[in-house]
């Protein structure tokens, strides 16, 4: 078991987290139920499954979750992108989060990677 708080990448998600909930209270009302609820589930996403991960008896247990945390941030990205495209999010702001997101998703491959974690498209001989 690990102290998620004390894992940098938690701390990245949840300080992420709260600007993808600042960054969409601006958003269309008519986007309440559809991409503002998606992108903030999806971000939401990232801290909760790296935190609940941590909780898991074995490193290979704790990958399952930062795997699906690392999709999370995928998808949170192509909400960006959706969002830029739409009008809602200014080019720099969008740029910044995109930035962040993808920095985020880096250091979960580099926690999976320390735990053990093998790339399954890694194909096999």
């Amino acid at each position: 078991m690990h102290k998620y708080r004390d894992l940098k990448v938690w701390q990245r998600a949840m300080t992420f987290t709260v600007e993808v909930y600042r960054e969409t209270r601006g958003w269309p009302e008519s986007e309440r139920f559809g991409l503002t609820s998606q992108i903030r589930r999806a971000a939401t996403s990232i801290p909760l499954n790296t935190a609940e991960g941590a909780g898991s008896s074995s490193n290979k247990d704790f990958c399952r979750f930062l795997e699906i945390g690392l999709r999370s941030t995928y998808e949170v990205m192509t909400a960006i992108d959706i969002a830029r495209g739409l009008g809602y999010l200014p080019g720099e702001r969008a740029d910044t989060l995109l930035a962040e997101a993808d920095e985020i998703a880096a250091m979960i491959v580099g926690l999976m990677k320390s735990l053990g974690w093998k790339s399954a498209l890694v194909s096999s001989p």
